[in-house]
């Protein structure tokens, strides 16, 4: 998540249009870039004409460059000073191979500089250019205004969007997601096709609890590994109203998780976490998927990897934690409201305060002394988003529905991870779900990126999406 992303920039021009205005927007746009910390990749200014493109030549030394740094390139700013060279453009993404998400940004004209010496045209341009990306086949993203002068604040949301866009895509793109252990077999809301997911390359690599159990059995209580890890568990969280014997659990079996994910480089996981953990190994796994979801490692329960996926999305669109959660109760009757809840797991990030507690819906029926390791806590009131990706198999394609809410600080006297929500027209979204085959688990995280993940899945990734806060629905 700390890595910078990289843009390459193609900068059109066309040879009676002035030359000042391509090469200003070529400093503008660096000088942008640059403050933001983006990379950037760009022909040199000597490299052609301005340093921009027009012609096949120009098309072929662009490509060049990009494909000789394709394993940098995040995404293409394509930026239009004047009307700029449609099939220039259009053939210097072609030759460069990269297949990667694309933003087209035209510069607006002035009343006052419309005499052949200072016209820029790009609001025509951006059309022609637009139009050959698609003929070519190419998905492309457009700035929320048809012209835009890259200082204003608006083009600056732009481009946070369409950066977020790219890490969303990339990330995905070559995903891997550990699955541990098997479903409840209850839960067939969780089932998913391993196929579907490959087709868009994301991977998923599975084990069996058995493994995991016998490699935690090989590790004693004093190994300096074990100590290490319980002073970090202790340190996590208050873990004062539960016995050691469980923590030591828990820390081997952090350890044991932690090097099978290492070994596989796996990106995010989902874990069984009942009923066999509880009874085969006597504890709640709820606060090591805490602790992997708080260090930007999503760890999602009840073996649901396209929930835990959601989870991954929403992180690479935010840079922040994400949390798996049940759309579990109303809240008293307000309808654009409802209570969010798992038992829990959450990242210690969404708390002001937590503690470690078992798990006392499990505790009725599999007893207090092995249900140890959930997350109590009460989400503290921001901003929020959700999500859900889910295969549809039966109609063999990818579905996802996102939108954006609040984190409300009203009253909530229960336990496990808990957050009151706000979620404009919730009854539809609920409708939604309902009668599109979602499970009853989204994933949320603590900012408003909808509309990130809405461009990433459907102009990117081609799935079908439900955008429930979008701005014109």
């Amino acid at each position: 998540m700390k890595k910078k992303t990289t843009l390459a920039l193609i900068v059109g021009t066309r040879d009676f249009f002035p030359a000042e205005p391509v090469l200003e927007a070529r400093r503008e746009m660096l000088a942008l870039l640059d403050g933001m910390d983006i990379g950037t990749l760009i022909l040199d200014e000597d490299a052609t004409h301005l340093g921009a493109v027009e012609t096949w030549e120009d098309a072929q030394k662009c490509a060049a460059l990009f494909r000789a740094n394709r394993d940098r390139i995040d995404g293409i700013l394509v930026v239009l000073p004047v009307f700029g060279p449609e099939r220039g453009i259009a053939d210097s993404i072609k030759l460069s191979e990269l297949q990667v998400p694309i933003l087209v940004q035209a510069y607006p004209d002035a009343p006052d500089k419309m005499g052949v010496e200072l016209r820029r045209d790009a609001f025509c341009g951006k059309i022609s250019v637009c139009n050959n990306l698609s003929q070519y086949g190419y998905p492309f993203s457009l700035t929320e205004n048809h012209t835009v002068q890259p200082t204003t604040d608006g083009f600056k949301t732009d481009l946070n969007k369409f950066v977020g866009a790219c890490r969303v895509v990339k990330g995905l793109r070559r995903a891997r997601l550990g699955a541990v252990g098997a479903r409840p077999t209850i839960f067939n809301t969780v089932r998913y096709s391993e196929k579907l997911l490959q087709a868009d390359g994301i991977g998923v690599t599975t084990i069996d609890l058995s493994e995991i159990f016998a490699a935690t059995d090989k590790l004693a209580d004093q190994d300096p590994r074990v100590r290490e890890r319980l002073e970090g568990i202790q340190a996590y969280i208050n873990t004062d109203a539960v016995p050691l014997s469980p923590l030591v659990k828990m820390a081997k079996l952090g350890i044991v998780l932690d090097d099978w994910i290492a070994a596989n480089e796996l990106d995010a996981t989902a874990i069984q976490c009942w009923t066999s953990m509880q009874q085969n190994y006597g504890v709640n796994v709820c606060a090591l998927m805490s602790m992997m979801s708080d260090r930007l490692m999503p760890s999602g329960c009840e073996v649901d990897v396209t929930g835990v996926l959601s989870m991954y999305a929403l992180q690479l669109a935010s840079g922040k934690p994400s949390a798996l959660v049940d759309w579990n109760n109303n809240y008293l009757d307000d309808p654009d409201k409802c209570v969010l809840f798992h038992c829990g797991n959450w990242a210690r990030s969404f708390f002001s305060e937590v503690k470690m507690a078992n798990a006392e819906i499990l505790a009725t029926v599999l007893g207090k002394e092995s249900t140890y390791g959930t997350v109590s806590g009460r989400a503290v009131a921001s901003p929020m988003t959700f999500a859900r990706i889910t295969t549809n198999d039966r109609l063999g394609k990818i579905q996802a529905y996102v939108g954006d809410g609040e984190i409300t600080d009203d009253d909530l006297d229960t336990f496990g991870s808990r957050a009151v929500v706000e979620i404009p027209r919730l009854q539809t979204l609920l409708r939604y779900v309902c009668r599109n085959e979602f499970p009853h688990h989204t994933a949320m995280n603590a900012s408003h990126s909808a509309a990130i993940l809405a461009e990433a899945f459907e102009t990117y990734l081609g799935w079908e999406v439900y955008y429930h806060t979008r701005p014109d629905s």
